[in-house]
C-alpha cells in the first residue's frame, strides 16, 4: 500500500479525524465528505468539511474550504510540504485546486464512481503538479463508504 511522507498509521489517523468532518456534514444534511491540510511537520493546518446546500454553491466543498483555510493559517496560498486529507476521491475542480496549491499529495478513502478526477484523466493537466504530485488512494476506504452510503439510503428512504 501506499503512504504519504508520514506513514500508514499516520494516513490512517488523519483519516480518520477526515472522517468525523464528514460526519458532521451528514447531520447537517450535505453529503459526507471531510478534508484537512496536514503540513510537513504533521501538524493540522485546517479541517473542513462540505457545505454546499448551506452555501448553495458547487464552490463550497471540503476540499477548497480546507484548502483555503490552511493558506491563509500559513500565510500564503502555496502549501508545499503540506497533504491534502479527504474521505472521498476529489472531483476535477479540488484535485485541480490542490495542484495549483502545490500540495505535495493528495490521499483519499473511498473512489468516486460518478465525479473523482480519474475519470477525467484526458483532460488533466500536469501543468502545475512539478512532477512530484502523489496520489493516494484507499485510506479507510471501506469507512468512508460505508458513511456515503448510510447518507445517500437515507435521502433516498426520505424521498430525497
Amino acid at each position: 500500500m501506499q503512504e504519504s511522507c508520514f506513514g500508514s498509521a499516520h494516513d490512517i489517523h488523519y483519516m480518520r479525524t477526515a472522517l468525523k468532518q464528514a460526519s458532521v456534514a451528514a447531520r447537517k444534511g450535505e453529503v459526507p465528505v471531510g478534508a484537512l491540510v496536514v503540513n510537513r511537520d504533521g501538524v493540522i493546518l485546517a479541517r473542513a468539511h462540505n457545505v454546499v446546500e448551506k452555501r448553495q454553491t458547487q464552490c463550497a466543498h471540503a476540499e477548497i474550504i480546507a484548502l483555503e483555510r490552511a493558506a491563509r493559517k500559513h500565510g500564503g496560498w502555496r502549501l508545499g510540504g503540506c497533504w491534502l486529507f479527504v474521505t472521498l476521491e476529489p472531483c476535477t475542480m479540488c484535485f485541480g485546486m490542490a495542484q495549483l496549491s502545490r500540495v505535495e499529495g493528495v490521499v483519499y478513502g473511498a473512489s468516486s464512481p460518478l465525479y473523482g478526477y480519474s475519470l477525467d484523466t484526458k483532460i488533466a493537466s500536469p501543468l502545475y503538479s512539478g512532477g512530484a504530485f502523489q496520489v493516494i488512494g484507499g485510506i479507510c476506504a471501506e469507512e468512508s463508504a460505508e458513511l456515503l452510503g448510510r447518507f445517500f439510503k437515507k435521502r433516498r428512504e426520505n424521498g430525497e
